[in-house]
């Protein structure tokens, strides 16, 4: 009896061993992602999709290793490791990406979009493909769009409810020129500090306030320290899938076609992810005692008018381009 026990182990051991070097034969590729934010937040998860779908649609010979809660550097040395190809694949906000490449600050300009479908017909239409062609001469490679929802401005002090209760705080803001000046013309002073900075320096009240989505203010605790939430929605930033130059060159027409069929699949997958994760996390917060208001309408179109200077300023040579997103 031992004897036949002894020999079913070998079988079984012998066939699970042969499987595991069948699939590490069959692996070409393996590939890392960075990501910066937590691993149940929506864009991370969205991350682990993609790579899902690229070991399918490739069976098995692609492989994706997402690292996240930014193990890889903040944003800006992300996208410049992927530039030189030492990160392969990367999910990053256009406000860093429009340093090198400018179309992309037409993406984030203060109160452009009507509401959050709007902005996606605007994404995946011809003026989606227009954006994508103004990589081409880059070293990074565009993928698909995520959405990072609309950002609000939060603060330890007061309830945003018009301009003037923006005057003198100081506000952190993404290390993009266009958001800095965005604040400085509302009468704040802008902070530019790299994402994982906030919260301590929140702590230390080097600042009083910032501007994001709602699962960020959540899910880095900045509610803890900053308990005024104005929903304004001045800005709806897209996040980009990119991949390195370096990296998408080595692939065959194939498997370059089916990673960009993934990523625009898990971007599918994340706007839906991320549409659940935000209702449940407002209840969340109204339940945590965070102050939330609704900026009205008249102020809105108050704050829109004070910061049309900033669409000359930084798209002067898209004005045209502004034109067919306004009559989208």
């Amino acid at each position: 009896m031992k004897g036949k026990i002894l020999l079913l182990f070998v079988v079984c051991s012998t066939i699970l061993n042969t499987s595991c070097v069948r699939k590490r034969m069959s692996t070409e590729y393996v590939f890392t992602y960075a990501e910066n934010h937590p691993k149940e937040y929506p864009t991370t998860l969205g991350a682990f999709e993609f790579a899902k779908l690229v070991e399918e649609k490739s069976k098995g010979r692609i492989i994706i290793n997402v690292v996240y809660d930014g193990k890889l550097g903040d944003e800006l040395s992300v996208i410049k490791q992927i530039k030189f190809g030492g990160i392969d694949f990367a999910r990053a906000s256009v406000s860093p990406l429009s340093n090198e490449i400018p179309i992309l600050n037409v993406l984030q300009m203060p109160y452009l979009y009507r509401d959050d479908e709007h902005m996606w017909n605007v994404l995946y239409s011809e003026i989606g493909d227009e954006i994508f062609d103004d990589f081409k001469d880059s070293d990074i490679e565009p993928l698909s769009f995520y959405t990072a929802g609309a950002r609000n401005f939060y603060n330890s002090k007061r309830p945003i409810e018009d301009i003037s209760d923006l005057s003198g705080l100081k506000i952190r803001v993404q290390q993009s020129e266009l958001m800095k000046d965005m604040v400085s013309m509302l009468g704040a002073e802008p902070s530019a500090l790299e994402y994982g900075q906030v919260y301590g320096a929140f702590q230390r009240g080097v600042i009083d306030g910032a501007e994001n989505n709602t699962p960020s203010y959540i899910s880095a605790l900045h509610f803890q320290y900053a308990m005024y939430y104005t929903k304004d929605e001045h800005t709806r930033v897209p996040e980009m899938q990119i991949c390195s130059k370096v990296t998408f060159n080595k692939l065959s027409k194939e498997d370059k076609e089916l990673i960009k069929e993934a990523a625009v699949e898990s971007s599918v997958y994340e706007r839906e992810i991320w549409a659940k994760k935000e209702r449940m996390y407002e209840n969340e917060l109204l339940d945590k005692g965070v102050k939330i208001n609704t900026l009205s309408a008249s102020e809105r179109a108050h704050f829109k008018e004070v910061l049309e200077p900033l669409y000359e300023k930084y798209c002067k040579d898209y004005m045209d381009l502004i034109n067919k997103i306004n009559d989208k």
